[in-house]
Formats: structure tokens, C-alpha cells, sequence
């Protein structure tokens, strides 16, 4: 018989070992972050993201994720959103800190495959583009706007060993109006010279820059020379890759 002060080899255990909780966002984004092996700083390189506080912040549930960051972390850790959010709950339960809306289906709308130049263009006047002359027309889920449009990336400039990635010859979906500007998201950038590119934009110490994926190109500080003339919203496979 044991005495009342002696402690038993079960209550010995559960003082000494903790199970994590996975009952939060967080707590499932740590996990999974973990089971990945990679770091706060690595899984915000693998999202696009410049900083790893974001991560930092979602993992104690003091910020809640959009879907889209929601999709980002979910591809970099080889899982799936559902993972993430967690389903083994009760019919009707709510996650702690996010609330997953039922996103209606949508019929894919085809868009038009242009030239950068066109792109250029565009911005100065939305409805030069006559239906019909373009070469090709891609299809799409997003609503890329009634002047939205199709790019094919050119160059290395925005590939990256970790996703996401956008090797050349990847068609990138443009949103031309009606976008709002958010630091780490992708878009089309024109300057006053004519030039026109696709980088990430990200916003720091109340400065401006335009970043390639690649990190053997020079990150551009964005000045008045530079507008914003389209947002990036879907992507596909180049041709040839399967």
C-alpha cells in the first residue's frame, strides 16, 4: 500500500510529460510546422511572406488567418487546408478562433492571353483590348474583373526552390481593378520608362519594394516612378510540364 505522501509512477508521468494541445489554429500550425522540420523563418520563406511573425503570431492565436494564407501554409507543409483547420469536431462545432465560410461554387470564365506590352497599355486604357484578339484564352475560377487578363512569366526572376514558385512560362491570372495592395501578395508593376514586371510586393518600415522570388536578383525599392496595374489571383502549370 502506498503511503499518502508517495507519488505513483502514472501521476510521476504526467508531471513530467506534456502532451501538446492541438485544440487551436495555432496549436495545429505549430504541429505541423514541426512534423515538417522547418522553421517560423522557413515556413514564411516557403508563403512569400518576408517575415516570420506572421507565423509567430498565428501560432498563438493572436492573428487569424485569411484563406489565402490558410492555402499558403497548408502547400508549404504538404497538407491540406482541412488539416490545418481541423475536421474530427462535433457536427456544428466552431473552431476556436476561425470561422471557414461556404465559398459558393463558380463556373470557370475564360480570360484573354496577352502581351506584357498590352498589359502595359491596358492600364492607361481598361477597354483597348478587343474580344477575340487574342491568341489564346485560358480559363479560371477567380473573378479576375470584366478586363481581367492572362500573363506567361517570363524569365527566372520569380522562381524559388519552395513554393510558391512561378518558373517561366507559367500563366499568371491578372486582376486589374479592384484590388487591394497587401504586403507579401504578387503583382504586376509598370514604370514610367514602359517596363512592366511581376514581383512580390512588400511593405517595411514604410518603404515600398518590389521582390523577386529569386534570390540572385536585387529586390527593387518601389518610388513614384512605379504604379501598381494589376494584382495577381491564380496561376497555372506551364505547358509542358506534365
Amino acid at each position: 500500500m502506498m503511503s499518502a505522501n508517495t507519488i505513483s509512477e502514472r501521476d510521476l508521468f504526467q508531471s513530467v510529460i506534456t502532451i501538446p494541445s492541438m485544440d487551436t489554429l495555432g496549436s495545429r500550425i505549430a504541429h505541423f510546422r514541426k512534423l515538417k522540420g522547418i522553421s517560423q523563418a522557413g515556413l514564411a520563406k516557403a508563403c512569400g511572406w518576408g517575415s516570420q511573425s506572421r507565423i509567430g503570431n498565428y501560432e498563438k492565436d493572436t492573428r487569424e488567418p485569411s484563406l489565402d494564407d490558410l492555402e499558403l501554409m497548408a502547400k508549404a507543409l504538404g497538407i491540406s487546408v482541412a488539416d490545418l483547420i481541423g475536421t474530427a469536431r462535433a457536427p456544428g462545432e466552431r473552431l476556436q478562433n476561425v470561422e471557414m465560410a461556404l465559398q459558393p461554387s463558380r463556373e470557370p470564365r475564360t480570360y484573354p492571353v496577352i502581351s506584357w506590352v498590352a498589359a502595359g497599355q491596358r492600364a492607361d486604357s481598361p477597354d483597348n483590348f478587343a474580344p477575340g484578339v487574342a491568341e489564346d484564352w485560358l480559363p479560371s475560377t477567380e473573378n479576375a474583373g470584366p478586363h481581367g487578363y492572362w500573363l506567361i512569366v517570363k524569365g527566372p526572376s520569380m522562381t524559388s526552390p519552395t513554393p510558391p514558385s512561378f518558373p517561366d512560362g507559367t500563366p499568371i491570372l491578372i486582376k486589374p481593378e479592384g484590388f487591394d495592395l497587401v504586403s507579401g501578395k504578387f503583382y504586376i508593376a509598370r514604370h514610367r520608362d514602359g517596363e512592366t514586371t511581376f514581383k512580390q510586393y512588400i511593405y517595411d518600415a514604410g518603404r515600398e519594394y518590389l521582390m523577386p522570388l529569386n534570390t540572385k536578383f536585387d529586390p527593387v525599392e518601389m518610388d513614384d516612378a512605379w504604379d501598381i496595374i494589376g494584382r495577381v489571383i491564380d496561376a497555372k502549370q506551364p505547358r509542358g510540364t506534365l
